[in-house]
């Protein structure tokens, strides 16, 4: 997994718990529900990933282990007067573009326009036909949402959901236009042949 991006996966899951927590007691396997219920399961987790980032809470003093275990053997947290700080301070903090994931669809143009023999419009096209469908299922997501206070979370992730959606179309338009422009200004002899035509020559 890309560096950065386990990183500012752990930092959300890590403030999310203690967010969770900050509302009282919890065991690993409620937390994993209620994380996945506020953010519509958008970005699920698995209950080793929720009970590693509990050890990891722990070890550095942000919760504590709240009485005996349960009849199922499962052990409640409780965030500490430490997880309560530093939980302020991730809510009082912007987040930094710097600890985003590498954009993936960015890296694949910025070397489709350089590796021979890609149709980069059709890298584009594809690309664009995939987030147009994933922007229609939200879209029908979204209009059956409700405005009660319970889907509040989840209706605010699905914004942001339809808001990068529609931004990544208007993106890949403005690809689309300079790839077509930069095509025809480049001399005929220049441009670089077609992956099938490469590989006939071989």
């Amino acid at each position: 997994m890309d560096t950065a991006y386990a990183y500012s996966v752990s930092m959300s899951i890590r403030h999310g718990l203690l967010a969770l927590l900050e509302r009282g007691p919890r065991h690993g396997y409620q937390l994993r529900a209620e994380f996945d219920a506020a953010t519509g399961e958008t970005w699920p987790l698995n209950v080793g990933q929720v009970y590693s980032t509990l050890d990891r809470l722990e070890r550095d003093g942000l919760v504590l282990q709240d009485g005996d275990p349960d009849a199922d053997g499962r052990i409640a947290y409780r965030i500490t007067d430490v997880g309560q700080a530093e939980l302020r301070g991730w809510f009082g903090t912007p987040v930094s573009a710097k600890a985003a994931p590498r954009d993936e669809l960015a890296i694949k143009l910025a070397l489709a326009v350089t590796t021979p023999g890609v149709d980069v419009l059709r890298v584009v096209q594809l690309q664009r036909t995939a987030t147009m469908s994933g922007l229609q299922e939200l879209t029908r997501l979204k209009s059956r949402a409700t405005d009660a206070e319970a889907d509040l979370a989840w209706s605010l992730v699905l914004d942001s959901l339809l808001f990068r959606a529609e931004a990544e179309i208007r993106w890949l338009d403005h690809c689309e236009a300079r790839v077509a422009r930069a095509a025809a200004r480049r001399p005929q002899n220049s441009v670089a042949a077609p992956a099938t035509d490469q590989a006939s020559r071989r």
